[in-house]
Order: C-alpha cells, then sequence, then structure tokens
C-alpha cells in the first residue's frame, strides 16, 4: 500500500477503535481521552502476523477493531489492512506490540 492508502487504513480504524471503545469499555474511553490520546503504528511481517496478534489480544481481553478493504484501488477486496488495539492499559498494549518496528 501506498504512504496515503496506509494513512486512511489507520485513521479508519482509529475511529472504529474510539467508537467500539465508547460502547463497550467508556471507562477505557475516558481514561484515553483525559491523557493525551496516544497513537503508535506498528508495522507487522502480514496478514498472518496480524491474525496471531488479533489472537493474543483476545486472551488479554483487549479491545481491537479490524480493517478491510472495500478493493476500490490498491489491492483486493476484503484485504485485511489494520488491526488496531485499544485503547488499554499501556503495558497489555506494549506486551502484544513491543517487538514490532515503528510505521
Amino acid at each position: 500500500m501506498g504512504k496515503g492508502k496506509i494513512a486512511a487504513q489507520v485513521g479508519h480504524a482509529a475511529v472504529k477503535a474510539t467508537l467500539k471503545s465508547g460502547e463497550v469499555r467508556p471507562e477505557l474511553l475516558d481514561a484515553w481521552l483525559s491523557t493525551g490520546q496516544k497513537k503508535i503504528c506498528v508495522k507487522a511481517d502480514n496478514a498472518r502476523h496480524i491474525e496471531q496478534i488479533e489472537q493474543q489480544a483476545k486472551q488479554h481481553n483487549v479491545l481491537l477493531s479490524k480493517i478491510h478493504d472495500a478493493g476500490h484501488t490498491q489491492i483486493p477486496a476484503g484485504s485485511l489492512t489494520v488491526l488496531a488495539l485499544g485503547p488499554d492499559e499501556d503495558e497489555k498494549l506494549d506486551a502484544l506490540t513491543g517487538d514490532l518496528k515503528l510505521l
């Protein structure tokens, strides 16, 4: 994906994660909103790696939101492009993504 496409997909994920946390765990959203709304973008090796992180997040009860592309531009429809984690405690998120390279 090109830089603009990545930015758009990450934007979709951030909005979806924020809305979902407000519905499911509003206390986490409130804490995140009152502490600077930290966002970190990291890169996984491939879709399989994203799916592994997703399974680990589920095991640790971390909120997650997935973005699948519509397929109108650069990649096939339905392709998993972004996995958003949180908002949640820094320690929980670091345990899941701390070994990944920054985007």
